[in-house]
């Protein structure tokens, strides 16, 4: 996480507006050394939920194979 002075944050903003967006690093502003605010980059949310996290999830077996137990549903 990046630190930047208020004073250099005023005179570099669009800059450092273009550097948070391409490579994700949030930047901490401080006034006098003690921090005042927290620029990061922006996260869209997904319009729906289906494929949210796709790749992410990963089953060990296959689910819905038999496991050649009988039911009592099935007798």
């Amino acid at each position: 996480m990046k630190t930047i002075m208020a004073s250099e944050f005023k005179s570099k903003c669009l800059r450092i507006m273009d550097e948070v967006a391409a490579s994700g690093e949030e930047v901490v502003v401080t006034k006098n050394g003690v921090p005042v605010g927290k620029f990061v980059p922006y996260r869209r949310k997904p319009k729906t939920l289906r494929g949210l996290h796709a790749g992410q999830v990963r089953a060990a077996d296959d689910l819905i194979a038999s496991t050649g137990e009988t039911w009592d549903a099935e007798q």
